[in-house]
């Protein structure tokens, strides 16, 4: 047990130093100025079935404060429940920045719904407003006023590409103040966001929730078509921009918020093991490498702590209780990002626990023919 806690240990010690500084929550936009000329910028809108959260969010995206031309335009994706007319209501309500609601039908063999409706999306946008930027954005996200100003500000500023912000997840029941933290830091420990924006790293990422792309690097990397079988878009949206040439950003947000709830276990389970495996490649020996992985970095320090706390073994105790500091200590600042108490700290086990078993449950799911399913649509293995 002493040498699965010493490796416990060392791995944390690797993770603290020399995974890009995964855990610090500083990575925010960039220096940025206001630019002679504001760029024509086109809001793309995919949705489906979006009603619920709607009211939330659209406003937010047509009382835009934008000082250059801005259009909306949704992209009504096969609903069932109201999502285009409600949003044709609330743009006649409430007024702002110019919406266009269409529905392209269902998606050709090959495509993702949402990559199909951001297909239609973009192609619309072109021969309306021949926007020189595109803010692709998820219809549960909601955006203070000066949302837009700030990225397009931003990517002129940097000469970026690509601007991409980690929407602030709802995190206000017990099961996504438990989750929704540890989503976000997983993803930062998969994708540092200093390697991220390191235009010479391979890394690449993006958070599909909120991400300014020119249209000239869309066009560039073959967006979306290049990446039209993606079930996790925004990663794959990344690479092809950033393999064609293009330089992208990415960091956590501090004016775009998601207002999709996630009151119940299960809503929040499906949301991770929908494409959990996918993330893997659909690949048996990742999976069998991740959850050895996860249990070895989050599950030994626990154990070999109260194990050697019951044997009497200080040295295996010693390993496991520093494991599990060095943990905690990581996890701090997402949670005062959240808001959340840092004694939910030693909690992130727990948590691990649970996205192991998310994990291995997506595998099943793929193997059942049931893998990447989401409202309604089953997305095979590309």
């Amino acid at each position: 047990m002493e040498w699965i806690g010493a490796g416990s240990l060392l791995a944390w010690v690797w993770l603290l130093l020399g995974q890009g500084f995964f855990w610090r929550t500083d990575v925010r936009l960039p220096d940025r100025r206001d630019p002679e000329r504001w760029p024509t910028v086109a809001v793309v809108v995919p949705a489906r079935d979006e009603a619920a959260v709607l009211p939330d969010s659209l406003p937010s995206l047509l009382g835009q404060k934008y000082p250059g031309r801005a259009e909306v335009f949704l992209v009504d994706d096969g609903s069932t429940d109201g999502t285009g007319a409600l949003a044709r209501q609330l743009a006649a309500a409430r007024g702002g920045l110019p919406l266009t609601v269409s529905a392209p039908g269902e998606p050709e063999p090959g495509w993702t719904g949402k990559l199909w409706a951001v297909r239609h999306g973009i192609a619309l946008a072109r021969d309306r407003v021949a926007p020189e930027y595109l803010l692709l954005t998820d219809a549960d996200i909601a955006h203070d006023p000066d949302s837009l100003r700030e990225l397009v500000a931003a990517a002129r500023s940097a000469g970026l590409d690509l601007v991409s912000q980690m929407a602030r997840l709802r995190a206000v029941t017990f099961w996504e103040r438990l989750i929704v933290p540890a989503f976000v830091y997983f993803f930062g420990q998969l994708y540092p966001f200093r390697w991220v924006n390191r235009p010479g790293a391979r890394t690449a990422a993006a958070a599909g929730g909120c991400v300014l792309l020119r249209r000239e690097a869309a066009e560039r990397a073959g967006i979306p078509d290049a990446i039209r079988h993606a079930v996790i878009d925004d990663v794959t949206l990344a690479r092809a921009v950033k393999r064609s040439g293009g330089t992208i950003w990415l960091g956590l947000a501090d004016r775009v918020d998601s207002v999709r709830p996630y009151p119940r276990p299960g809503e929040l389970w499906r949301m991770v093991s929908r494409s959990a495996y996918a993330q893997l490649r659909h690949q048996p020996l990742l999976l069998l490498g991740t959850v050895l992985g996860l249990a070895l970095v989050y599950l030994v320090p626990p154990v070999a702590l109260a194990a050697g706390l019951a044997d009497g073994d200080t040295a295996v105790a010693a390993l496991g209780g520093a494991a599990w500091a060095v943990m905690c200590g990581t996890y701090l600042p997402m949670l005062r990002y959240y808001g959340q108490p840092p004694w939910a700290a030693p909690l992130l086990p727990f948590t691990a626990l649970l996205y192991l078993l998310m994990t291995v449950d997506s595998a099943v799911q793929h193997y059942r023919g049931r893998g990447a399913a989401w409202k309604g649509r089953t997305y095979p293995a590309p």
